[in-house]
């Protein structure tokens, strides 16, 4: 094992350990390890050609397709500085991340090629490799001797810019190390816990938590089905059809999956052995479903681009419905093996078990910095650990609970309200399917507490007088708060929507929410 290691060190190994055993399944054709080691050397020689070397930032503007998946390789193979840009973020936001990273060079697909050119200057738009659409297309970038002669990488040198929301509402790039990224790759096949026979299925964008994910299944030897986005039907068929054991998905997406399952009614989920999930907890009666269709196969992460995908896991025997059980899992779990997470007070004192503060963290894999942006780095890097903004309180045993963002904090009337535990005890009420809680402004109070909830089936009657209404009703919400919460927490509005607003990475968009509420 390298004393300082770089990402390469890790994966160009595998690749030729792996030889011809099936790696990605995509676009209706398998890619063996063999074939994709040639591809990544193919496209690193293109890429060195371009200029691209140690630390060059390289934008990736592509879907989940195996074009991806040969420039995070090739990328690797030269310790260049991976960028990788979101399908869903609009022209203008991809041309701004172009911009602010300096990109020497952007992989496009050549559905976004034409539009990327034109909102991006004269001088980025030169910079671009447009893969994808036809055979040649993706011969001609492919079309230069592979990559023989490695270039030297340094562990300290830059591996990753991931672009995430900002303060001024442009993203701000988080920078990684080689070393870092090492290290959380390292951290990914200790606690993913993946077999080398594993059939991973990813569905969620590769740019984010997903991309992770993917290298890790790459170092292991496992096969990986990539979709180019979640299609609940499409999911199914390929768990039966090509026995899939591992899914990444999101709360909302294995209630579709939970759903799906029901309805057709016939389903073999028997070779799923882990559902790994993030952004949210589960809801006990959905959970209750899960574990009944697919059994103890639940494992929860919790992170932040600032220090990827693992500070926290919740694992596969901690989500239990017994009452000594039940309460973690309202938690996102314990600290992984390679990172410390306390809470703290505003004078950065550790609180005591139960009292809430500010989540921070540390791990071998936090982030260098913002790039270019030193308050800011400042200001969430301090005496060595992460402060995440995520408010939150430890148990006795470490299993952390979380309760809100900082900035999601809703105070009315001067108190403080978590919309976390809102949320838990509307999401009990018979015939909710999602809840969000968000606050919004408010005339007298400040912030007005606001549930936003998702009906189990819309379709479903009320009552024989009333045949088009919904089974959840807001006296049926508004009953459950008065009976769990104390008042300044209860909800002053109740609307039902049917379908709650999502980011780019499946989150619940809060700040859309309360940017369409239309007032008192």
């Amino acid at each position: 094992m390298p004393t300082d290691p770089v990402l390469r060190d890790y994966l160009v190994p595998a690749l030729t350990r792996h030889g011809d055993r099936p790696a990605v399944v995509t676009g209706g054709r398998t890619w063996t390890y063999r074939e994709l080691d040639d591809h990544a050397h193919r496209l690193a020689g293109t890429m060195r050609a371009w200029g691209v070397g140690p630390g060059s930032p390289v934008a990736l503007a592509l879907p989940n397709a195996v074009e991806y998946v040969v420039a995070d390789l090739a990328l690797a193979l030269l310790g260049a500085a991976k960028v990788p840009m979101n399908m869903m973020l609009s022209d203008e936001e991809q041309a701004y991340v172009l911009a602010d990273c300096g990109a020497v060079l952007c992989v496009v697909d050549h559905r976004r090629a034409d539009a990327l050119r034109a909102s991006a200057g004269s001088g980025d738009a030169s910079r671009l490799l447009v893969v994808g659409g036809d055979a040649d297309a993706w011969a001609d970038a492919l079309d230069h001797p592979p990559l023989t002669d490695l270039p030297d990488v340094p562990a300290p040198g830059r591996a990753l810019l991931m672009y995430t929301g900002g303060t001024t509402g442009r993203p701000k790039g988080v920078v990684h190390t080689q070393r870092g990224i090492a290290m959380n790759l390292l951290s990914h096949l200790v606690e993913m816990e993946l077999a080398a026979d594993d059939v991973l299925m990813l569905t969620s964008p590769l740019p984010h938590s997903a991309g992770f994910l993917l290298q890790a299944a790459l170092a292991k030897g496992a096969t990986v089905l990539l979709e180019e986005g979640f299609e609940v039907g499409a999911v199914v068929d390929r768990i039966e059809r090509d026995r899939v054991t591992y899914l990444f998905l999101v709360p909302t997406m294995i209630y579709r999956l939970l759903d799906e399952v029901v309805e057709r009614g016939d389903v073999d989920t028997s070779s799923l052995r882990t559902i790994l999930y993030g952004a949210a907890p589960i809801t006990p009666d959905r959970l209750e479903q899960g574990l009944r269709l697919f059994g103890p196969v639940f494992m929860q992460l919790y992170a932040q681009s600032e220090a990827p995908n693992f500070l926290t896991r919740l694992r596969r025997d901690d989500h239990r419905l017994d009452p000594a059980g039940a309460s973690r899992l309202t938690s996102c779990g314990q600290a992984v093996v390679m990172a410390e997470v306390r809470v703290v007070r505003e004078d950065g004192t550790s609180c005591r078990p139960g009292e809430v503060g500010e989540v921070i963290a540390r791990s071998p894999y936090t982030m260098e910095g913002y790039l270019a942006r030193p308050d800011e780095t400042a200001e969430a890097l301090r005496d060595g650990w992460l402060h995440t903004g995520d408010l939150g309180h430890l148990t006795e045993d470490g299993y952390l609970h979380l309760v809100d963002r900082k900035k999601d904090m809703i105070i009315t009337g001067g108190l403080n309200v978590y919309s976390s535990e809102v949320e838990q005890v509307l999401a009990r009420v018979p015939g909710v399917r999602e809840v969000a809680v968000a606050g919004v402004p408010h005339p007298d109070w400040g912030e007005a507490v606001v549930a936003f909830v998702v009906p189990a089936d819309p379709r479903e009657p009320a009552g024989p007088d009333d045949p088009g209404a919904t089974g959840v009703t807001e006296e049926a919400i508004r009953a459950a708060a008065r009976q769990g919460l104390t008042a300044y927490k209860r909800p002053k509005a109740v609307v039902l929507v049917e379908t709650l607003p999502t980011t780019a990475v499946g989150k619940i968009d809060k700040k859309q929410l309360r940017g369409g509420w239309q007032g008192w």
